[in-house]
């Protein structure tokens, strides 16, 4: 039962692309289930952000990779022919070694960001709520976890913490300089926002507002850096007065349009506005950057700027990459000991059989009153011919056959060598 991956990522496929194929917090418990109905998924958990959608899943031996893609084609409403040049296909110790590398951050846009393993948890809940995690996944995910944990704790790579938040108020601080004087608009009420605020903070920005539907986690957030909450309604006549806007919603649809944007700047007067749209699918409209005065950056934008810290990270990330490679080998030790469990249980329950037969007859000629050693004597010796049988009718036919790596592979498994004969015959 081999382990897959299928998916495309922020390396594979434009953002246009990534925002069709995401699966929202809200629509991932009822696609699980569609996924759980298609014939040969055994196991399955879905890892869906705005970089990356990856499906890892176990099959029947008769199914191919070729089922998710039809399942994932399925919920988006796609054609084979535009999604498969995107999409990649890992398997075994490929697969295993990518998701161990997508919860360390090792394969994140900015390397070695943390939320990404907070989002594989998600993905590990809601496969486990789905019953899609049996015993290969179930432990596949544990093992990726801790890994993760192990790359952080010692390695570099999160020695100085970059997050995709902390690189757009970098670019903020290029366009503006000083952000003190700066007014904010952060639309939405995540993770991301949060980082952002509080990046912002830091900075010594003040003048914060953050816009969400819900405007009871728009107050949480505003109290905690004193700033202003507001409802999505009110957006309109708040976008004007913002220098910074960072927008990561999980709409379908954009937050703000082109017309939104373009009416606001009548009243900015040519001073500049810095947006960026974290979320995908996109909360601004794309054609927004044509707008005069306007700097408008998506998460493939941000790649860029985050090039050049990877750099000074790699050593972490070449450490980090030598505990990824022992602990997928460990993983895969583990999983090759499974094709074992059912020749071992088989092994073990016909010894049992054997040995209950053996002692059922010892206690009935006991009875009958033979003598007890006597029978003692032929229990161990019909033991021993029985458990002896199977194995030394192998070693034969392979001698016969000319086999002899199986005959000392047999001498492994049997605990025994050539030494011992030799010692035996002086």
């Amino acid at each position: 039962m081999p382990v897959v991956c299928l998916g495309l990522n922020h390396k594979s496929a434009p953002l246009a692309v990534r925002e069709q194929v995401v699966l929202p917090a809200e629509r991932l418990d009822a696609a699980l289930e569609a996924l759980s109905a298609r014939p040969g998924v055994r196991e399955a958990a879905v890892v869906s952000t705005c970089n990356r959608t990856e499906i890892y899943a176990v099959l029947a031996p008769e199914a191919t990779p070729a089922i998710l893609q039809r399942w994932l084609e399925n919920e988006h409403e796609l054609t084979r022919e535009w999604l498969s040049p995107y999409l990649y296909r890992l398997e075994e110790q490929e697969a295993i070694r990518h998701l161990l590398r997508v919860a360390a951050g090792l394969d994140s846009l900015v390397l070695g960001e943390p939320q990404i393993l907070g989002q594989a948890k998600i993905a590990y809940h809601s496969a486990s709520r789905a019953g899609l995690l049996g015993q290969i996944l179930q432990r596949l995910f544990q093992h990726a976890f801790s890994v993760a944990k192990r790359v952080r704790t010692e390695t570099d790579i999160g020695s100085r913490p970059v997050s995709v938040a902390s690189i757009a108020v970098t670019l903020a601080r290029q366009i503006f300089g000083d952000l003190t004087s700066q007014r904010a608009l952060l639309i939405g009420a995540g993770e991301m926002i949060e980082m952002t605020v509080r990046h912002l903070s830091e900075q010594g920005m003040t003048d914060l507002i953050i816009a969400n539907r819900s405007l009871p986690r728009a107050e949480r957030i505003a109290t905690a850096c004193r700033g202003q909450a507001i409802s999505l309604a009110e957006l309109p006549n708040t976008v004007a007065g913002a220098d910074i806007i960072v927008s990561c919603t999980a709409s379908n649809e954009p937050i703000l349009g082109y017309d939104d944007i373009q009416q606001a700047m009548k009243s900015r007067r040519h001073r500049p506005c810095f947006i960026v749209d974290l979320a995908v699918p996109r909360d601004i409209e794309a054609s927004v950057e044509k707008l005069p005065d306007i700097y408008l950056y998506t998460v493939d934008d941000l790649r860029h700027v985050s090039e050049q810290g990877q750099r000074s990270r790699a050593a972490a990330a070449d450490d980090a990459e030598r505990i990824i490679t022992e602990q997928a080998d460990a993983f895969i030790d583990w999983l090759r000991t499974l094709d074992a469990v059912g020749a071992i249980r088989r092994f073990r329950q016909a010894a049992e059989r054997d040995r209950n037969e053996a002692l059922q007859q010892a206690r009935r000629q006991i009875e009958a009153g033979q003598p007890v050693d006597a029978v003692l004597e032929k229990l161990a010796h019909r033991l021993t011919r029985k458990l002896l049988h199977a194995p030394t009718m192998g070693l034969r036919d392979a001698a016969r056959s000319g086999k002899d790596s199986v005959i000392q592979q047999s001498q492994r498994m049997l605990g025994v060598n050539d030494s011992e004969d030799e010692h035996h015959n002086e």
